[in-house]
């Protein structure tokens, strides 16, 4: 394999054109403003340098800490069952090095990123987008601040949603998140309406555990 002094910009160019082609077009990645996006956001910009040469692959990419970049058919399957909108404000969960991020504001008004490891940020330095607010703090409390939004990402797999998550939706808002059930990770969409919420799983496809986010013990006698 090439490393990444090996790889061109036309390189990149040709891979982006190959993970659209043959990773989100072949897997119900079908919303046009999703893919138009994905195609335009230089997804090597967001992982460590000796690893922009599999930024393209069909699995996550490691960025240290235990962190991974999830596979670009599940964020990809994520956004589209969201259905973003021009004039949404989001929530991303997990932001990561904030490529999940940089592809959202293309298609909503405006980006929470929330990040629990600041040094997931100094992987790289994309360029600044006004469109993106990144902050730090615990993942399974949200950004209580910036709510309501009318959705929220969880870029990752996760035990359960947490209630604090649920409560920072606006009415009618949509969350998305890959659940894990006995071991399997399931890519689940939900919606707010009024005070109930309920999920309900689409796909079954790999997806990079968060930490943080285990369900609260069960109560014993």
């Amino acid at each position: 394999m090439c490393d990444g002094a090996d790889v061109t910009d036309q390189s990149f160019e040709t891979m982006r054109r190959a993970m659209v082609s043959n990773q989100l077009r072949t897997n119900a990645v079908n919303d046009p403003r999703v893919v138009a996006a994905m195609a335009a956001v230089p997804r090597e910009r967001f992982v460590p340098a000796d690893r922009v040469a599999i930024a393209y692959t069909d699995i996550a990419v490691p960025l240290g800490g235990g962190r991974a970049l999830n596979s670009p058919m599940a964020t990809g399957r994520l956004l589209t069952e969201l259905h973003p909108q021009p004039g949404d404000r989001a929530l991303i969960v997990g932001a990561a090095t904030g490529y999940a991020a940089a592809v959202l504001a293309q298609l909503v008004g405006s980006v929470v990123a929330l990040e629990t490891d600041d040094r997931l940020g100094g992987v790289v330095a994309p360029a600044a987008d006004a469109r993106v607010e990144r902050v730090f703090g615990p993942l399974q409390e949200g950004w209580a601040a910036g709510a309501p939004y009318d959705l929220i990402l969880i870029d990752g797999a996760v035990e359960s949603v947490p209630p604090a998550l649920v409560a920072q939706l606006a009415e009618n808002g949509r969350l998305a998140a890959a659940v894990l059930e006995a071991g399997v990770s399931r890519l689940s969409i939900g919606r707010r309406v009024g005070n109930g919420f309920g999920m309900a799983a689409f796909a079954d496809a790999e997806a990079v555990p968060l930490p943080g986010f285990a369900p609260p013990p069960a109560f014993k006698f």
